[in-house]
């Protein structure tokens, strides 16, 4: 499945990564939400490609994002 984030709409509220922290985390640098390191495409902390195993946490983690910047795509 493919995560996106729109990084620059991010309210920093830790939703996401509090939901599905095996896809999600903080960024120490500009403290927005991001894919974790493990799931990213092309070293882009905005797009992942997430395992089945975990497409129910990510998306549990979109849907209770409360600006909707989180989306999945199966």
């Amino acid at each position: 499945m493919k995560v996106t984030i729109d990084r620059e709409e991010c309210i920093e509220c830790g939703t996401c990564y509090a939901d599905c922290p095996e896809v999600f985390e903080e960024s120490p640098e500009d403290f927005f939400s991001q894919i974790t390191e493990e799931y990213r495409v092309d070293d882009d902390p905005a797009v992942g490609e997430v395992p089945e195993d975990l497409e129910e946490c990510a998306e549990d983690a979109a849907y209770g994002c409360p600006v909707e910047i989180i989306h999945v795509e199966s």
